[in-house]
């Protein structure tokens, strides 16, 4: 298929904004209208911070490049995950036409983005498994459905969908197939990725706010073709992300072991948390989980969860989801064991 086909035609004919700093990152710089003095903070890490970032992150997405063994030219970084789900509604969609399918229960901000920026959603169930019932998205898409979401591992469900039925998708259907990996750092399965050169509609977003421990810096990236990766930086914000984001990234990639010893310690306390919650009285079902949380399942969720509130413990009541269901993300030993007990007390009443 040819992505521009299915592009809004306002955004094919838009003559983007021409940011100072497209062209010239160095020099003596007098043309952007900056402060040549420099910045009124102390500037510890010597990025100058009184000038414009880079508006294509070229620095950033080679090193994420290099971390991920892809071309750079495959890589858009965004504000988030959130930037690109809304940058990927505004390029496909025309407002008040076009449609877009969710595959509940999933992550709210598909919907929320959508309403936004006045797109319908066609809301269709997973199956009893929290897998895609492909018949029944095959006989739901019309034509003018331009994009499918779907979260891998699914929050807030804690499992993975099969790839199989992913590309089958992605091969079969005329529009963006959007697959959100936010949690696939602690998935048993590699993430696709690597599938996108072989269909050019596929987006594959993954974030820094989890694995990484960076949800304070507010910084995410896809992997998707080349025509997909230039619409973005053509409707994206001039200097969406700053530099001092940037800078934490660049750390953070350089310190991937880290990341990866996080991620084994929070699969270990995944199993404990699981463990535990199977042999708790009063718990009627945990659901397996390749994610940071796992969903369980008891009697009054939305009254345990009060009381878990009430004793300084937050989690999430997801019961509007999943019947009788709440979610708890995976903490600290110290932490876990404070849920656990807290539960363990309400639910004895």
């Amino acid at each position: 298929m040819k992505i521009e086909s299915i592009v809004r035609k306002n955004i094919l004919q838009l003559k983007p904004y021409t940011s100072a700093r497209e062209d010239h990152l160095t020099g003596i710089l007098l043309d952007a209208n900056e402060n040549s003095f420099g910045p009124v903070v102390n500037d510890e890490w010597n990025i100058g911070l009184n000038r414009y970032p880079d508006p294509f992150h070229n620095k950033l997405r080679e090193e994420l490049a290099s971390y991920l063994s892809m071309r750079k030219e495959n890589l858009f970084i965004g504000v988030g995950s959130d930037e690109i789900i809304d940058l990927t509604i505004r390029i496909f969609c025309e407002p008040k036409i076009d449609n877009v399918i969710t595959l509940e229960p999933t992550y709210g901000m598909y919907k929320v983005v959508c309403d936004i920026n006045d797109v319908s959603t066609i809301s269709l169930p997973l199956n009893n498994n929290f897998q895609i019932d492909l018949e029944k998205v095959y006989k739901a898409i019309t034509t003018n459905t331009k994009v499918i979401f779907i979260c891998s591992p699914n929050n807030p469900t804690g499992n993975l969908i099969e790839p199989k039925s992913i590309m089958e998708l992605a091969e079969k259907f005329n529009g963006i197939v959007f697959v959100d990996e936010a949690y696939i750092d602690f998935a048993s399965q590699d993430s696709l990725i690597a599938k996108v050169g072989r269909v050019p509609n596929l987006i594959v977003t993954r974030t820094f706010s989890k694995a990484w421990g960076l949800a304070g810096v507010r910084c995410g990236f896809c992997a998707s073709s080349k025509e997909i990766i230039n619409l973005l930086y053509k409707i994206k914000m001039p200097y969406n992300l700053n530099k001092l984001t940037s800078e934490v990234i660049l750390h953070a990639l350089k310190n991937y072991e880290q990341k990866d010893k996080f991620v084994q310690a929070i699969k270990n306390e995944r199993k404990f948390i699981k463990d535990e919650l199977n042999s708790m009285p009063g718990i009627t079902k945990v659901y397996p989980s390749e994610t940071n949380y796992i969903l369980f399942e008891c009697e009054n969720p939305s009254s345990v969860y009060t009381k878990l509130i009430e004793i300084g413990i937050v989690i999430r009541d997801r019961s509007s989801q999943v019947k009788n269901s709440l979610r708890v993300s995976v903490g600290t030993r110290e932490e876990n064991i404070k849920f656990l007990n807290g539960l363990k007390d309400i639910l004895a009443g």
